[in-house]
């Protein structure tokens, strides 16, 4: 969550398990998109011998819809190679890691870089780009940041890229929202928690201190954009692109069984993952449909427009929190669809409703993150984006510090019926209810230029020795 473990069978496949997505204007390269796809999540710092790396039989992808049919206009296709230097240890490393080509690094990956165009014609841009090694502690890595330093490439054709791992800056408190739906600021309005408590609650960051692996991609906005463009107008249909992650495997695998031969992969690329708003499939799918969502394209999302539409969560809110959201009670006792997701999650924001903002895409309902190009970076972000009169945060792309959960929350309790209903007056809660958290509480702390994410957390340190 925002997609972690969301659906039964990739729950069991963390190295293709797609986590977070990111797609926002660089704010310190304006003229370009900064596109970051999260996978392996939940990793425990200290997790050696052996630590957490892509997977080499995973496909890797990041789709770039800029025409409106949620269909790839743009994809970039990512592979893994892993290289062992002994096979006659057990160690990660033999000794401090200093460089990227060190001989003390037992373990490494290399990926390439493929960009295919909206015709299917596939170009290898890079091939066998080292990765930073996982950061095992400073005896093994004295100086990890510059190790990752090393590891962003500039390509010829133009893009910035970077694989590996990183601290995981997504914020949520895991443990009590599947506590029967528990926000603990709110826990004694809670429907059980009422009896158990008699205070608000602070909430707990349960992805702090935790690791990803990052593919980050930097890229000329006028690659990205119809048409080429390097100038357009935020109310130009081309300033608009949608954007998604992908993991995929080979249809089969065959098991050799001996250490002579190489495991067999064969067959065409089967879809296992795929991420484009957050929590999309996480809150929105029911767990019956949710693998069947992770093997389909965005353009197949008219299937489960059901559940935009009337979400179950929408439901559980007047229950979970009685006399807090009475009023989307009964809206929800009405039946009528509920226009404003299907817009926000399916469609994007049409012209009109928002004073100098659209993200819209077309017609065609598919789960994607969608970003208006053409508005700046903000001078001063507001972590809840569109309903904090912040354009350039969610649900306009999503940036790395955005409140994606207590948007989410808030758009579901009804904040934002009134953009097609201009009668409904949401519940004061709707525009007050959160989970608790910020930025502010992921301990490592951004970085100011790519690929942005933190360093990760190192194993020697996380967890911390008792202080003596």
């Amino acid at each position: 969550m925002s997609s972690h473990r969301e659906a039964p069978e990739i729950s069991k496949d963390p190295v293709a398990d797609s986590s977070d997505l990111y797609a926002f204007v660089s704010p310190d390269h304006p003229d370009t998109v900064t596109l970051i796809a999260n996978y392996v999540p939940l990793q425990a710092p200290a997790g050696g011998p052996n630590f957490f790396e892509f997977g080499d039989d995973v496909l890797y992808e990041i789709h770039i819809d800029s025409n409106g049919d949620a269909r790839p206009d743009l994809t970039y296709q990512f592979r893994f190679r892993t290289e062992l230097r002994n096979d006659r240890t057990f160690l990660y490393n033999t000794g401090p890691i200093e460089s990227l080509d060190s001989e003390n690094w037992n373990r490494r990956q290399f990926f390439s870089v493929t960009r295919v165009d909206m015709h299917g014609k596939h170009t290898v841009l890079a091939d066998k780009l080292p990765c930073p090694p996982c950061n095992v502690g400073p005896l093994s890595i004295p100086d990890y940041a510059k190790l990752a330093e090393d590891a962003v490439h500039k390509l010829k054709s133009g893009e910035k890229v970077f694989a590996g791992q990183r601290a995981d800056a997504f914020f949520v408190d895991l443990g009590a929202i599947f506590d029967l739906g528990t926000l603990r600021p709110f826990q004694d309005k809670h429907l059980v928690g009422q009896k158990l408590f008699d205070y608000a609650g602070k909430a707990v960051n349960a992805t702090d201190k935790t690791n990803v692996h990052s593919i980050a991609l930097q890229v000329p906005l006028h690659m990205v954009r119809r048409d080429g463009k390097k100038k357009v107008r935020g109310r130009d249909a081309g300033a608009v692109i949608g954007v998604w992650t992908s993991a995929s495997r080979r249809q089969v695998q065959v098991r050799q069984g001996d250490k002579d031969h190489d495991d067999v992969y064969v067959g065409p690329q089967t879809q296992v993952s795929r991420l484009g708003n957050p929590l999309f499939n996480e809150v929105i799918v029911p767990m019956a449909q949710k693998d069947q969502w992770n093997s389909l394209p965005p353009s197949e999302d008219k299937r489960f427009a059901e559940f935009v539409a009337t979400p179950e969560l929408g439901a559980l809110l007047p229950v979970l929190y009685p006399g807090v959201f009475d009023k989307l009670a009964a809206q929800n006792k009405t039946g009528e669809p509920r226009a404003d997701l299907l817009a926000v999650l399916l469609t994007g924001i049409p012209d009109g409703l928002i004073d100098d903002f659209q993200n819209n895409t077309g017609k065609i309902q598919a789960d994607m993150l969608r970003l208006n190009t053409a508005v700046p970076p903000a001078k001063e972000p507001n972590p809840f984006g569109l309903l904090g009169a912040d354009l350039a945060g969610f649900p306009n792309g999503r940036r790395i510090t955005d409140d994606v959960v207590s948007i989410s929350l808030r758009a579901i309790a009804g904040a934002t019926l009134p953009l097609v209903n201009a009668e409904f007056e949401p519940d004061e809660a709707a525009t007050l209810v959160e989970q608790g958290l910020s930025i502010k509480n992921v301990t490592a702390e951004l970085l100011d230029e790519f690929p942005y994410l933190p360093t990760p957390f190192d194993g020697f340190n996380n967890p911390p020795a008792p202080k003596e």
